[in-house]
């Protein structure tokens, strides 16, 4: 049997739609690459995502020894005491527990989907839409098998990122997104000592801090029961609202051969579909999306740094140098956030997580406690990103009446909202 030519200026290896001998051999091909690469149910290819990134993560996986998985457990048992003076939200954590990079990964995934699908199903149908006329009228009804070539791209993609930042992530709230099960505060005991040997302190304390971290997140997503949806619908509404460049599709679709693709071997690909292909799109709605995004993230940091510092006070020697640590961490961008940058097309950065932590502060010194946590009742309460820029003007309203019935607001009562 002939190979299938390269028309000029066409698709590599496109078989000759002319010739049923050619167009029967390269269905087939394309049968058995998603055969090999598994069950897709949905845009990503999650079966393909999951083998990848474990495949990924075995080169730094690690068992967790009984002293480390203890230690954990102490550590944010002991974290949930510290705070409980300095919130007036009570524990948000049911389980306690440590991960290794593959439990991570296992934990993590379900939000990953829900995190990944909306760009990723924009792709697709615009890979799909990118096939050649001739090509798409040979395939006919079988021409859905195209989508699993996108799909089979951002499995691998994400695979190989999720694999990645397994070996970066130090809780399961690390990127400032409830990432694991309701109510399961989690560390990752090897990641975080890789971390506290750059930071020249005891990983003890390191590891008491970061727990810390872990403890005031819980809090906010267990007792702030639309917080988690807010978040996950902000990052869903701006990746929906991502362009994606249609004539970066065409070009890399018309550079594939089809005979030529590996499952198991995807890379190229991943590059082609990935590289160029998103770009901001400049209107009012997506401003505002990605503003919502920014300030909902700060605002969330912001209050986890303001409680643990409150929280550690004198108790941890090195708290002012590991707060700048994690402030720098978060703000310029890491591992973690590159990744998700390229998994979902957003860099999560709270731009203004100094200043929201600063707003955090003067609201718990003029309102205490109670009235500091009170603004987390409804997110039309939560101060904006020009209140960020001007913490004392918001908490002079706060104190005019600016937010009626605030002081009466039950925190109890939250999750009843």
């Amino acid at each position: 049997m002939s190979t299938p030519p390269t028309p000029p200026g066409g698709f590599p290896g496109m078989p000759d739609p002319n010739d049923p001998a050619q167009m029967q051999a390269f269905l087939a091909q394309m049968q058995q690459m998603f055969a090999a690469a598994g069950t897709q149910d949905g845009p990503v290819n999650w079966t393909l995502a999951r083998q990848v990134a474990e495949q990924v993560a075995r080169s730094t996986d690690r068992s967790l020894t009984a002293a480390e998985r203890t230690s954990t457990t102490d550590a944010l048992r002991l974290a949930d005491v510290w705070l409980d003076p300095v919130t007036s939200l009570p524990s948000g954590a049911r389980t306690t527990t440590a991960w290794t990079t593959l439990e991570w990964i296992d934990q993590t995934l379900p939000v990953w989907k829900q995190l990944c699908d909306p760009v990723a199903s924009r792709v697709v149908a615009a890979t799909s839409g990118s096939l050649p006329e001739e090509m798409a009228a040979q395939l006919g009804p079988m021409r859905g098998l195209l989508d699993g070539i996108g799909g089979m791209a951002f499995g691998q993609q994400v695979g190989t990122g999720l694999g990645q930042l397994s070996a970066e992530v130090l809780t399961s709230s690390d990127i400032g997104v409830p990432l694991g099960p309701a109510g399961v505060a989690a560390l990752l005991p090897a990641n975080i000592e890789a971390f506290a040997e750059g930071l020249e302190r005891p990983v003890d304390e390191v590891r008491l801090y970061v727990a810390l971290r872990e403890a005031a997140h819980q809090r906010l997503f267990e007792h702030v029961p639309w917080l988690r949806s807010h978040l996950l619908n902000a990052v869903d509404a701006y990746a929906r609202g991502i362009a994606i460049d249609r004539e970066a599709i065409e070009d890399a679709m018309s550079s594939i051969d089809p005979g030529a693709l590996d499952p198991n071997n995807l890379e190229s690909l991943q590059e082609s579909l990935a590289g160029g292909m998103f770009t901001p799109s400049d209107t009012p709605e997506q401003k505002a999306a990605l503003a919502r995004l920014e300030t909902a993230l700060a605002l969330v940091e912001g209050w986890v740094t303001a409680v643990v510092e409150a929280a550690a006070g004198e108790r941890l020697p090195g708290l002012s140098a590991l707060g700048e640590a994690f402030r720098r961490r978060r703000a310029s961008g890491g591992p973690a956030e590159q990744t998700f940058a390229t998994l979902v097309g957003l860099e999560m950065r709270p731009r203004k997580l100094r200043e929201a932590s600063v707003l955090w502060q003067k609201l718990a010194e003029a309102r205490g406690v109670e009235g500091r946590d009170a603004i987390w009742g409804h997110p039309d309460l939560l101060p904006s990103s020009d209140d960020l820029d001007d913490p004392d003007a918001f908490v002079r309203r706060q104190d005019d009446g600016g937010i009626d019935g605030i002081d009466g607001i039950n925190l109890d009562d939250l999750k009843d909202l």
